[in-house]
């Protein structure tokens, strides 16, 4: 169990430090044509999001790989897929049904992730 969630943190983590750096360091209006959904929110709250993401994606991996807080990656797992409840129900108020999927797999992976790592089992 313990590879099985290394591999689904190694590949949560790659996931949001790739889309946390971009929203964190592009301009909205180049991430416009792919994210429609950051012409409904300001600048600070798109590069909010990305950072937010970004350490998530930290705190999957940092915590495991040093041995020092490693409380912090089932808190940063659960975070991210509270991250991915709020962005569906964005999606669903917006009538953007087809973005629910990838937000579905992603809230999965995170809360398979939380799960693991919270448990009583050390894992």
């Amino acid at each position: 169990m313990n590879v099985l969630l290394w591999i689904l943190q190694g590949l949560l983590g790659l996931a949001f430090l790739a889309a946390g750096v971009m929203k964190a360091t592009q301009p909205k209006e180049k991430l416009a044509p792919n994210m429609p959904w950051v012409n409904d929110f300001s600048t600070g709250t798109v590069k909010f999001v990305g950072v937010a993401e970004f350490l998530g994606a930290l705190g999957l991996i940092l915590p495991g790989l040093t041995g020092i807080a490693v409380v912090l990656t089932p808190i940063a797992a659960a975070a991210l897929a509270l991250t991915m409840v709020l962005a569906a129900a964005y999606h669903v108020r917006k009538g953007e049904y087809s973005a629910l999927g990838i937000n579905g797999v992603l809230f999965l992976i995170a809360a398979v992730i939380a799960w693991g790592r919270f448990g009583p089992w050390p894992l």
